[in-house]
């Protein structure tokens, strides 16, 4: 029977690292702009916070806690790449509808400018004679649409760039929140650290501290857009905390399944492993690299020292 107190807790606990992606936003209010150097070195950081976390605390326990072949931690980790495969094809998918939509209102505004123009050049007005000077509609009449249609086209462009930015990271946030609900499922057995009076597994610490580590740079990666939109820093701080607001959700529905269905736990111990993995892999330092290529060594050396700051700094909570 699943304790509503423990359930409180896990939310809890995944709502700690859903407002630790609002600190992402904390240094515009200090500063204009990140450099790309830290921008790497904060993305190397989070990407061997998550690598630890996968290999010494999930994949770890997932093991001890199979008995003969770790069939289900395999078949786990297979199904959380799978996820997150199928999340991002969606989103490519609705990116793609989206651009696909704005090309077409942007050919149908280029198409009535044209139409404008033609109809007003052939029916233009003439004063005088040939001496004289030809007044044309065209240019007399302002046009003042013209300056908001460009303004709403780049609106509209900042928008859906930020939307996809704001969908990715919040799917990515759901298989996070797994991996904290997962490693709760122990919650109130001996050999827990006791806190608020619930002996919380080591395990879950150690999760619930790296993965709000790792929320901080997938903060700075929603409010720099932001940044460039003109939005407020507050506004900047909420928008972040919104897009890890699924990781509390997520953490809740893991910890009530594996508590349910212990049987199950390497698979989610396995499930939350390879979502991790996968995504460092594919998300976490490409966007690194991508952001360093105008550094001298396009971004290797940073990224380097930020997974090997990361590993280091998760091992100690490891050995608590």
């Amino acid at each position: 029977m699943v304790s509503i107190e423990a359930i409180a807790f896990v939310f809890g606990a995944g709502l700690v690292t859903a407002l630790a992606t609002g600190l992402g936003a904390i240094p515009f209010f200090l500063f204009d702009e990140i450099s790309d150097r830290w921008n790497v070195a904060l993305w190397g950081l989070a990407s061997g916070i998550m690598l630890a976390a996968s290999g010494f605390g999930l994949l770890a326990e997932g093991l001890a806690a199979t008995s003969g072949l770790p069939l289900l931690l395999g078949a786990g980790v297979v199904a959380g790449v799978g996820l997150v495969i199928v999340a991002d094809a969606v989103i490519d998918r609705l990116d793609v509808g989206a651009t696909a939509a704005a090309a077409g209102v942007d050919s149908d505004r280029a198409a009535t400018d044209s139409s404008r123009e033609y109809q007003t050049d052939g029916g233009h007005v003439s004063a005088g004679t040939a001496d004289q000077p030809t007044a044309d509609t065209s240019t007399q009449q302002s046009r003042p649409d013209d300056q908001p249609l460009v303004s709403t086209a780049v609106a509209d462009g900042d928008l859906r760039k930020l939307a996809l930015i704001l969908g990715i990271l919040t799917v990515h946030s759901f298989p996070e929140g797994v991996a904290i609900g997962v490693s709760f499922a122990d919650v109130g057995l001996s050999g827990g650290v006791p806190i608020f009076g619930v002996v919380v597994p080591v395990l879950a610490v150690f999760m619930t501290i790296a993965i709000s580590i790792h929320n901080v740079p997938e903060g700075v990666a929603v409010s720099i857009p932001l940044r460039s939109m003109g939005v407020s820093e507050w506004r900047m701080v909420g928008a972040a905390v919104l897009s890890s607001l699924p990781q509390p959700i997520g953490a809740v529905l893991a910890f009530v399944f594996v508590t349910w269905a212990r049987a199950f736990l390497p698979f989610g111990f396995g499930f939350a492993a390879g979502a991790m993995i996968y995504l460092v892999i594919t998300e976490f330092i490409p966007e690194a690299l991508e952001i360093g290529e105008t550094l001298q060594g396009d971004g290797y050396r940073e990224l380097t020292a930020g997974v090997a700051a990361g590993i280091l700094l998760m091992i100690p909570l490891m050995l608590v």
